[in-house]
């Protein structure tokens, strides 16, 4: 009785207890280091189109409705990659950069486009004699997706006659080319015909790389492409270490075109070269987790590797673009705050900033010893007007020992808005390589930006949960806007539902939410200071109720670095709009002429049409 009641005892001591089950599956996804696992097989794509209330929403113009929902199938990991032992969604250790699920997208057909873009003013935005209206509400309100069939053939369609969508030439047309003047940076013997092109140097479908796992392609590619609609939409899509061009415009979207598998490496970012665009044609680019870039052509079916094994920048790519205007320039962020331009037609050779330095011609604005401030600078540590252009890079630009999150080109073509975890955004010439303004979020990283359709506002995002206005003439702040309830992924303007007075447009975050927002510079009012502004001298501290805020005043010459603004002295703005559309967090979204693509980080595509019950 005695051994029973010791034995009883000991149960309850706290070493006796036994540990309770493991939460995390110990074995590998393929059945390593766990017997009986099954291993997980690759899935397809599955098109469906829930109803109900919860699938649409309501605003000023009408409702919208979900049109279609396709969730991109995720692979499972390489076999050759390692599985963790106990994967803990808790876990603090690096792991390799990912960014959801986003979208590139294409159309050949050049007549669809918004009727407000970046020239346009008060005194043009007449055309052909039929003034535009304003985006106001209004209870014959008859314009965005319907008003553009209403129009005639050369209305709605900016200044331009022709078909064409705004190009450099209609947008930008005083601004000069990224790299004018440098001679060793003007295309050598290019053929006038498209289809003679310099095309990547290898096979994707028959590569040996071990970068790339496998390519699955369709038998019937061609037949598809030439009996697509001719205003179609291609839409190209990251998933975990995949990359799917899809058909956006067939019945049977779920089924790609071509599905490219990577070893391990992720796909974080992509762009389609919209002046090289063509029936024949379609210049892709992709920024990866390992900082390596693929250039890829998906009509032949050929790619080239950039910055292979990353020898010019190890750090992942955060966010890649082609150059406004260019057909072989590109522009990529990495991870370690820097700005990199490419040519996809060059080799690459390993960088050395000094070695640069010595061997260029062009000034640098400040030397690789300097100090690491960029409140009032970037350093360039090669300049697009060096001479020495035979291999990539092109350029090269330190802006922050933090990570570059985003960019975006302003529509003249001459500037550059970057966002960065340092909770900057930088306005730049990257023309002339010079930074002009820097702004500071209320706190935390920045982590997405846009340009408005005029170019007259930045939108951004961060992780202070708030979407920023900034006017780039001002160089100020213009509004807040409160509304998500976790970070911001993305921003957006609607340029079919902008005017010279009006703007419209949509945020996604991390809350699952989309937001859609209307401004009005004329409707915003300040609000009432609650506290006695600080005395105009270098320095000091402006407080409310609420805040206190460090702030430096910019002395002209000296510093072109903008203090944090104060909640009391900023207007506030709500969304006409605020909704949970997925049950996952947000990675993306774009406006077209007739709905609003989002998608989520688990590759949910969710097509949302515009409304169809405008009052006529």
């Amino acid at each position: 009785m005695q051994d029973i009641a010791t034995a009883n005892a000991s149960f309850f001591l706290p070493y006796s207890v036994l540990p309770p089950p493991p939460r995390y599956p110990s074995g590998g996804l393929y059945g390593a280091g766990g017997a009986g696992m099954t291993p997980m097989i690759e899935t397809n794509n599955l098109l469906s189109n829930p109803t109900g209330p919860e699938y649409q929403f309501l605003v000023g113009e009408g409702t919208y409705v979900l049109k279609e929902d396709l969730l991109l199938a995720t692979p499972p990991p390489h076999p050759s990659e390692a599985p963790p032992v106990n994967p803990n969604p808790l876990a603090t250790n690096p792991q390799p950069a990912t960014a959801g699920c986003k979208l590139s997208l294409a159309t050949l057909d050049v007549r669809h486009s918004p009727r407000f873009f970046h020239g346009s003013s008060a005194a043009n935005l007449s055309l052909n004699g039929a003034t535009t209206d304003s985006i106001q509400e209004h209870p014959n309100e008859t314009r965005f997706s319907h008003e553009l069939g209403a129009l005639s053939s050369d209305e709605g369609r900016g200044t331009s006659t022709s078909d064409a969508p705004p190009t450099t030439a209609t947008l930008g047309s005083s601004s000069p080319a990224f790299g004018e003047g440098n001679a060793l940076l003007a295309p050598t013997g290019a053929p006038k015909d498209a289809s003679k092109k310099k095309k990547p140097k290898n096979n994707m479908t028959k590569s040996n790389s071990s970068f790339i796992s496998r390519t699955i392609g369709t038998d019937t590619l061609i037949k598809r492409l030439q009996e697509r609609p001719a205003d179609g939409v291609f839409a190209f899509a990251n998933v975990s270490r995949s990359f799917q061009w899809l058909d956006m415009s067939a019945a049977n979207k779920n089924e790609y075109l071509t599905k490219i598998l990577f070893t391990k490496a992720h796909c974080i970012c992509h762009d389609v070269n919209h002046v090289t665009k063509s029936t024949s044609n379609l210049d892709v680019i992709m920024g990866f987790s390992t900082g390596d870039i693929i250039w890829w052509e998906p009509t032949t079916q050929r790619y080239s590797r950039l910055n292979k094994n990353g020898i010019i920048n190890t750090t992942p790519v955060s966010e890649i673009k082609w150059i406004p205007g260019s057909e072989n320039l590109f522009l990529a962020a990495h991870m370690d705050g820097s700005l990199i331009v490419y040519d996809k037609d060059r080799d690459d050779a390993a960088f050395n900033p000094n070695e640069e330095m010595a061997s260029s011609s062009g000034e640098m604005d400040s030397a690789p010893g300097k100090r690491d401030d960029y409140s009032s600078e970037i350093r360039v540590l090669k300049s697009v007007t060096s001479r020495n252009q035979k291999a990539n890079p092109v350029a090269l630009w330190k802006i922050s020992n933090q990570r570059t999150n985003a960019f975006a080109f302003s529509p003249d073509n001459r500037h550059l808005a970057v966002v960065s975890e340092d909770g900057t955004l930088r306005i730049i010439d990257y023309l002339r390589e010079r930074l002009l303004d820097v702004f500071h979020s209320y706190y935390g990283g920045l982590t997405c930006v846009c340009w408005s359709p005029d170019g007259k506002y930045v939108l951004t995002g961060g992780q202070d949960d708030l979407i920023t206005i900034w006017s780039v003439a001002e160089s100020a702040i213009v509004a807040r806007c409160q509304g998500h309830q976790s970070w911001v992924s993305a921003v957006a303007f609607d340029p079919w539902r902008c005017d010279d007075r009006n703007y419209r447009f949509g945020s996604v975050g991390e809350d699952c939410r989309l937001c859609l927002w209307d401004f009005n510079v004329g409707m915003l009012h300040r609000p009432k200071a609650r506290f006695e502004p600080a005395p105009a001298k270098s320095s000091g501290r402006l407080e409310d109720s609420t805040t206190t805020v460090d702030v430096t005043v910019d002395v002209p010459g000296e510093s072109i670095s903008h203090p944090v603004e104060p909640r009391s002295r900023i207007a506030m703005l709500p969304p006409v709009l605020s909704k949970a559309i997925d049950t996952h967090p947000m990675a993306w979204l774009e406006f077209t002429e007739d709905s609003i693509i989002t998608s989520c980080k688990t590759g949910h595509l969710r097509t949302w049409s515009r409304p169809t019950d405008l009052v006529p």
